[in-house]
């Protein structure tokens, strides 16, 4: 008893010791379908303009998807210091910038002019914050569309303060095939290459969450930094097309990269039953195993699927297991946050 206690408290106290960071969450469009919710939780009084442009949303369903699971308090209270707040625009079709700049727009109101809240754009933001006691916000992109197949428009989004772009979202883009559209032996479009190195110029993440193996393999060719697999598993664990194979795997580790270990319970295990933290820390103790721990990350999904935890404030839950498979402060520190900080010290600069 005193033992699990024990892990209790050392699990607490190194969620706001350590530097966390979550490569990925749906809040922001989920809050919208949440009839407008405050992203600062209850007490918030929600965007000042909290109306969503028509048009951008026209083939969205807007109705609500479970309880929400993620806030700004919520991220503030358990030790989360960062997260990646994406914004998947695939139901948009055809209004994919439109939307993303909605979505943006909603989330950049909430925060205007808060010093507890930090856009980050340079790592050295993400410090800022810690050093204040402020929640960092990276904006980020779910499937290259949103680019609107213009280069001109990818700089307009970094100038706005997106610093990752995943290139599909299971369906192909302009850039590549998506992993539910693979095709045998097809990599990045001439689009997806020109796109991933611009993207590496002006210094942003690129994502290769749900693309298809031929694009994954090829973005590690043209990339000239470390990408990520910002939410998805070890597919030798759970075989599933959002999951990486070991070979992918060990390629992401030569590339510098880090894959956010996912809370989709399907992503997990076959069966529901077996979804379970324990099964969780399994996929992270074999992507140490096969790519290395420098290789492995946060990628909750929360508010986008990740339901293997009831909300944010269970993340203690993750590194009680984790301790008690016998994870060092070391790797712990490296899996919480250190992992992605390095490749957005990489990238972002």
């Amino acid at each position: 008893m005193s033992n699990e206690s024990d892990t209790k408290t050392q699990a607490a106290a190194l969620l706001h010791e350590a530097l966390v960071i979550d490569g990925h969450n749906d809040s922001i469009v989920a809050h919208i379908r949440h009839h407008n919710r405050s992203l600062l939780g209850p007490g918030g009084q929600g965007p000042r303009h909290s109306g969503t442009a028509a048009f951008a949303w026209e083939h969205e369903d807007l109705r609500p998807r479970g309880e929400l699971q993620l806030d700004l308090p919520r991220m503030k209270s358990v030790g989360l210091d960062v997260g990646f707040f994406a914004v998947d625009v695939t139901p948009a079709f055809p209004n994919h910038l439109s939307y993303a700049l909605d979505c943006f727009g909603y989330l950049l109101n909430e925060v205007s002019g808060r010093d507890d809240v930090q856009i980050v754009r340079r790592v050295a933001d993400i410090h800022a914050a810690q050093q204040r006691g402020a929640t960092g916000v990276l904006l980020a992109v779910e499937h290259a569309d949103a680019t609107a197949r213009s280069l001109n428009v990818l700089r307009a989004l970094y100038e706005l303060g997106v610093r990752a772009i995943g290139l599909t979202h299971n369906v192909s883009s302009w850039a590549a095939d998506g992993c539910a559209q693979a095709r045998e032996g097809v990599g990045l479009t001439d689009y997806g290459v020109a796109l991933v190195q611009e993207m590496n110029r002006f210094g942003m993440v690129v994502d290769l969450a749900h693309v298809s193996p031929g694009a994954f393999a090829h973005a590690l060719e043209v990339s000239s930094a470390p990408v990520i697999f910002s939410h998805g598993n070890a597919r030798a664990l759970r075989d599933h097309r959002r999951n990486l194979s070991d070979a992918q795997l060990r390629a992401l580790a030569a590339k510098g990269g880090v894959i956010g270990l996912s809370l989709v319970r399907f992503f997990v295990a076959d069966d529901d039953d077996e979804a379970t933290v324990e099964r969780w820390v399994d996929h992270a103790v074999h992507v140490a195993e096969v790519a290395g721990i420098a290789t492995v990350g946060l990628g909750s999904d929360f508010d986008g699927g990740g339901m293997l935890l009831d909300d944010v404030t269970a993340l203690p839950l993750l590194v009680e297991a984790l301790l008690r498979r016998g994870f060092s402060d070391a790797e712990l520190r490296a899996v919480l946050g250190g992992n992605l900080l390095r490749v957005l010290a990489a990238t972002i600069g």
